[in-house]
């Protein structure tokens, strides 16, 4: 009778260690979970993995609400990860990055940090040409979310951003839902509500690469726009105020064109000014989440990105300032244009912009924006 209750605790012992060793292994990308585990400012970050019916898989931390990496199969059904990041939480709490991240309270620049609100002039950090990027260098995509995992396809991460945050106005409570779909989208809602007059603006800043290797440069990738005007920029990157014709100009991706054709071109002022393209465009979808707004796909794969979206404008941003100085998941270096970002957005500096959208949210409303990432390949 002891042998046998001897064997049972063995044959037990056995499979909570082969369990444990399971929660604690590899995700289908590489990355380890036990890796993300760690404490920032008393909250704790982890890996969070979506996954669906069709095999793809989307790993997530609370750590600035990031997309870690995104797992879709080539046009040889072979599964590539298709966004930059890094393997643990150490990389991203000591390497400034947009790595992914949800980012609030505003999404790209405001004019010298500063705008007017109510009368009352309202100054932010300044920390990029000397006007506030991505809310400043305490933006939320270096705060920790409250993450609730729904199921085994979708999260809800929760940020309560003080009044005074950043120096913004208002106790803001924002949430961002990500849900990984059955026909391979993912789908990001943001939503949010403020206790006092304030400003948002959220969006996605995930580093796209779908040849599956950061080694490559994306600029062999065709990219498609589904808008007939821009917002130009000075060579401080701030928007003019002006809303230009792409037309003629080698801002036009009306029709796909690949995103080397032009991007050289800085006898173009627009091109010279963003240091390649990293610019606002004014979409002709009209908030529509049934028109497409921008579609990206790699001649190497075959790994093809569908942008919709309810937002007026998106950001095309071809990784300019990447420079060879951090390495990413697997120890691969991110030189130069190895990434390019669809951020969906209201436009850049709109608070200093009376005629562009408002991103003003007033008590009593709540702010909502919607974006899907889908993704498909075509062989």
């Amino acid at each position: 009778m002891k042998k046998f209750w001897l064997t049972l605790s063995i044959a037990a012992a056995i499979l909570t260690s082969c369990a444990n060793k399971s929660q604690q292994g590899a995700t289908l990308s590489g990355l380890k979970a036990e890796n993300f585990k760690s404490e920032v400012k008393g909250k704790q970050t982890n890996l969070y993995i979506l996954k669906n019916k069709a095999g793809m898989e989307v790993c997530i931390t609370n750590f600035g609400g990031r997309i870690v990496s995104i797992m879709v199969p080539d046009k040889k059904g072979k599964m590539q990860d298709v966004v930059l990041g890094f393997d643990s939480i150490t990389n991203y709490i000591h390497t400034p990055s947009d790595f992914g991240a949800s980012i609030g309270r505003y999404a790209n620049r405001i004019n010298q940090g500063k705008f007017v609100l109510d009368k009352d002039t309202i100054q932010l950090p300044k920390n990029n040409f000397g006007h506030c990027l991505h809310g400043g260098p305490e933006g939320w995509q270096y705060q920790v979310y409250d993450a609730k995992q729904l199921n085994d396809s979708c999260i809800e991460l929760t940020r309560i951003s003080p009044d005074k945050d950043s120096n913004f106005p208002g106790k803001v409570v924002a949430k961002v839902t990500y849900k990984l779909t059955s026909d391979n989208a993912i789908d990001i809602s943001y939503e949010a509500t403020t206790d006092k007059k304030t400003i948002i603006n959220m969006t996605n800043h995930s580093y796209f690469n779908l040849s599956g290797d950061p080694k490559n440069i994306i600029t062999d990738n065709t990219l498609y726009v589904n808008a007939d005007k821009f917002t130009p920029v000075d060579s401080t990157f701030m928007t003019t105020g002006e809303i230009l014709p792409v037309k003629n100009t080698p801002m036009d991706f009306t029709t796909p064109k690949i995103v080397s054709k032009d991007i050289d071109k800085y006898d173009y002022v627009q091109l010279k000014n963003g240091n390649g393209y990293d610019h606002n465009w004014v979409l002709n979808t009209a908030g529509d989440m049934t028109k497409l707004a921008a579609k990206l796909s790699s001649p190497i794969s075959g790994i093809t990105l569908e942008v919709y979206t309810n937002e007026p404008g998106i950001q095309v941003y071809t990784g300019n300032f990447l420079d060879g100085k951090v390495k990413g998941k697997r120890g691969i270096v991110y030189n130069k244009r190895v990434g390019i970002c669809l951020e969906t957005q209201h436009y850049p500096d709109s608070p200093n912009k009376k005629d562009w959208p408002s991103v003003i949210l007033e008590p009593g409303q709540t702010y909502k924006s919607h974006c899907i990432f889908k993704f498909s390949v075509e062989k």
